[in-house]
């Protein structure tokens, strides 16, 4: 009796398929890292992650071989990344960033796990996710030991439960009385939306300062104004509550001009942070009961699908924007087997 081979599914081709792309960039940028880092403790997580995307990259590549599927050009050592390129971040920037990628990934591979239906593919994913948890937590421990780690805003506890009594809960607009104070919930999703827009206008500046080409650095440019606008209206809604939000002084980037990595890698790599900002606006208007912040979030989310439209022209015009896997257009077979006849 022979072992009957169950092909994959369309979700677990594209899981795969995006994770090798989302490890390539990876482990371009953590090389970089490893050659500019000074700080021994972080070096050992900068270590620890590009040893994970290494590993994901054998093993993905195993796979795409073995179900004789074409291997993502993606990114490479040779073509995306410059090693001998300047200094671009801080020590403490790198240590930021690999925090906030960490949650991304957990994000990523618990999605991909629950699209997973063969066994091997879902043990694949399911040690990933535990991977980039102990990626997070390590990564934490190094910040909060260092002063680093962003927690937070702290508030009062709560000394009773309550239920809500008055349709007023939701709103958020008043002309004649003052504005609810935010719930724990809405106040948890502003600050990481902080937290992303940070990470994601000092990457595009410097991603802006390195780029030979005029329309990417235009393009760079116009998504760190966008990011500091955003900063600024969810920071209001904070300090409107009383409520300070907290951010490192510590993240920065130098003033080197060099290319540290190609333009088909930070364009991607901004695409990505652009649909993940997309995913956390949706999530966080869902979880807001404050009419004024669901509003806030949809309005904003419009801003950045236009912007993530405009980057995806510039990448399709330069042939940077590799095509996920996906089933042949039948009308289009039909007429070429009707032509041969």
């Amino acid at each position: 009796m022979t072992n009957h081979h169950t092909q994959l599914t369309s979700s677990e081709i594209a899981s795969i398929w995006t994770g090798y792309m989302n490890d390539s960039m990876s482990k371009c940028i953590l090389s970089y890292f490893l050659k500019q880092i000074e700080d021994e403790d972080i070096r050992s997580v900068i270590q620890f992650a590009y040893d994970i995307s290494s590993t994901h990259l054998e093993k993905l590549t195993n796979i795409f071989q073995q179900e004789k599927l074409p291997i993502p050009t993606a990114f490479t050592m040779e073509h995306d990344v410059n090693l001998n390129a300047p200094r671009l971040f801080t020590d403490s920037f790198m240590l930021t960033y690999l925090n906030h990628m960490a949650k991304a990934g957990m994000l990523a591979y618990s999605g991909f796990v629950s699209m997973s239906a063969r066994e091997d593919i879902r043990t694949y994913f399911i040690t990933g996710l535990q991977e980039v948890s102990a990626l997070f937590n390590q990564s934490s421990s190094i910040a909060l030991s260092k002063g680093v780690f962003i927690r937070s805003p702290y508030i009062a506890y709560p000394t009773t439960t309550d239920y809500v009594d008055s349709k007023k809960y939701l709103s958020g607009f008043s002309f004649f009385s003052k504005q609810r104070p935010l719930n724990t919930i809405e106040i948890s999703n502003l600050f990481m939306n902080i937290q992303t827009n940070v990470i994601g206008a000092k990457l595009s500046l410097a991603f802006a300062q390195t780029s030979p080409r005029k329309n990417v650095q235009d393009w760079m440019i116009r998504g760190s104004e966008i990011a500091e606008k955003h900063i600024q209206v969810f920071t209001k809604a904070l300090l409107n509550n009383d409520i300070q939000s907290p951010i490192s002084s510590d993240i920065a980037i130098s003033d080197s001009t060099i290319p540290a990595f190609s333009d088909k890698l930070t364009m991607f790599h901004m695409s990505f942070l652009t649909a993940a900002g997309t995913g956390n606006y949706a999530t966080a208007a869902a979880a807001s009961q404050r009419s004024d912040l669901i509003m806030n979030y949809e309005r904003l989310s419009f801003e950045i699908a236009q912007y993530a439209k405009d980057g995806a022209d510039i990448m399709i015009q330069n042939e940077w924007l590799e095509q996920p896997p996906g089933t042949k257009d039948k009308t289009q077979l039909a007429k070429k087997k009707e032509l041969n006849n």
